[in-house]
């Protein structure tokens, strides 16, 4: 048992920030308004991007071959 009171700074130091965390946020700070936070996306969403997406312009590569011939597990007829 007293080979556990190793873990016990630890589990204090942990519970002590956790309460810590807790009690700075509890306030809401930077908190914004539903309404403005409604109208802020709204304006975000209708602007056109600034330039296109890097994805939509590549097209997807091709698997090159290895090589190695397949036969087709069954016999198509």
């Amino acid at each position: 048992m007293e080979i556990l009171f190793w873990l016990v700074p630890p589990v204090v130091v942990t519970a002590v920030a956790m309460v810590w965390v807790s009690w700075l946020g509890r306030e809401g700070r930077g908190e914004v308004d539903r309404d403005v936070a409604v109208a802020r996306l709204s304006a975000a969403m209708q602007r056109e991007p600034k330039r296109p997406t890097p994805y939509a312009a590549r097209t997807p590569a091709r698997d090159r071959s290895t090589g190695i011939a397949v036969r087709p597990s069954r016999r198509v007829s």
